[in-house]
């Protein structure tokens, strides 16, 4: 009899359904298939990859992608540039990601869970309300428990892993906290679009006329995809391949590299991002993933927050097997470690992200390249540089994101050691459009 049920078939799901069968804790993933053919997340940061290393998939993985040896930030055309490289993060994470086609990750992370030992059910969780330890709770319905075998009065540890769906959070009406962005993602794949500027296998982030851009390289393709304002979305056209095309062919961030190209998927939409739940847990259940919450694409954090957050729970919950499920008191504070600790892990992102957003980070980075090209004894100013530069790497890398003295290093360059630059509102990312 399966002890925990997960609710949602994604990433976040089936890693946390992997983990626990490693440990031999039986576990019921229920999966309604709804996935569509493409998917934001392609680009993955150094961060992932221990946990394929600890789901033993990395040589999968690496067979379906394109190594990913960093990332590139532009300001726009003409604009500063930006170049991260993950060997900056080699003393502490592997120094490289993968860019990798979403649905066949997805597809590889359940084949992976099954071989361990996960049960698969092909059917949309159904829910009905309870009471647990004297107060309110969820639990499956009669049907999904008679599919399941259970015993009337068995009771297994619900995980909402159902991702934007959120299907616990709004049967149980939960308070969640909305970003300050209310932007639109638009993004399609293409062949035979220039991305010559960097590396092979860099992906390339840039400043648009009113928003930004990213640019993927995929096996055989390139994913290009706009984040922009909606209201300046509804301006560029009727639909969104009028939207994006327009965008492509009229920017000046794309110079025309995407002259001879040809979009070879439809054009994907996505909305109502920067979200997080107020409340993760209570008696019998909690939030993972994108249902516990989901951050700003910008960066790539999306896949990263979903797997560690399968590592978090799994840590906190499930280190001995199962004995917290039947201790109320005990489960409630583990839960409230998780808690706090995937809190912290999504604050962290936002804080980050936001240097990058207003504009901080293209200014902290002019400054830097300034001060490092003059005279100081012993290097000083270049070696202080390079290490602000390792930090701000490892923070983007998913190694140092939550580091008290790296979050500490980034506030004390943007506040208070960066002379002779523009103002950061100069390289931020705008909200109407320019000339």
């Amino acid at each position: 009899m399966s002890e925990v049920v997960v609710i949602g078939a994604g990433p976040a799901g089936c890693t946390l359904a992997a983990l626990l069968a490693q440990r031999g804790i039986a576990c019921t993933v229920f999966d309604d298939d709804q996935r569509p053919d493409l998917l934001v997340g392609e680009s993955l940061i150094p961060g992932v990859v221990p946990v394929f290393r600890q789901l033993g998939i990395e040589d999968q993985v690496a067979a379906m992608s394109v190594r990913k040896p960093g990332a590139s930030f532009f300001d726009g055309a003409d604009g500063p540039r930006i170049h991260f490289s993950f060997t900056n993060v080699a003393d502490h994470l592997p120094p490289y990601a993968f860019n990798t086609p979403r649905p066949e990750l997805d597809n590889l992370l359940r084949r992976r869970a099954e071989e361990l030992g996960a049960r698969f059910l092909h059917a949309r969780a159904q829910l009905e309300p309870c009471e647990r330890d004297g107060q309110p709770s969820v639990r499956l319905s009669a049907a999904d428990r008679s599919l399941l075998g259970l015993s009337d009065d068995a009771e297994p540890f619900l995980v909402d892993a159902s991702g934007r769906a959120r299907l616990l959070a709004r049967f149980l009406n939960l308070p969640a906290q909305r970003g300050g962005r209310d932007d639109v993602a638009l993004f399609a794949h293409f062949v035979d679009f220039t991305h010559d500027e960097v590396p092979e296998g860099q992906v390339i982030i840039s400043l648009l006329r009113a928003g930004w851009s990213w640019r993927i390289p995929l096996p055989g393709r390139l994913s290009v995809g706009v984040v922009l304002p909606k209201d300046v979305a509804r301006s560029l056209g009727a639909t969104p391949e009028e939207r994006l095309e327009r965008i492509l062919r009229e920017d000046p961030a794309f110079g025309g590299r995407g002259a001879q190209a040809r979009r070879v998927t439809p054009v994907m939409t996505y909305t109502n991002y920067q979200l997080i739940s107020k409340r993760s847990h209570g008696p019998g259940w909690a939030l993972l993933g994108d249902a516990f919450g989901f951050n700003d694409p910008m960066l790539s954090p999306g896949l990263f927050l979903s797997l560690q957050g399968a590592r978090e729970l799994d840590a906190c919950v499930f280190r001995h097997g199962t004995r917290l499920l039947h201790q109320p008191a005990a489960l409630a504070r583990a839960l409230d470690t998780y808690n706090r600790r995937m809190t912290d892990w999504h604050e962290a992102w936002s804080e980050l992200i936001a240097y990058f957003y207003d504009g901080r980070i293209f200014r902290m980075h002019l400054a830097g390249r300034h001060l490092a090209e003059k005279p100081s004894p012993f290097k000083v100013a270049s070696h202080m540089e390079r290490h602000s530069t390792r930090q701000i790497a490892s923070m983007a890398s998913g190694g140092r994101t939550r580091s008290g003295y790296s979050r500490w290093l980034i506030r004390l360059l943007s506040n208070h050691l960066i002379w002779g630059v523009p103002p950061a509102e100069n390289f931020a990312v705008r909200n109407t459009l320019s000339a």
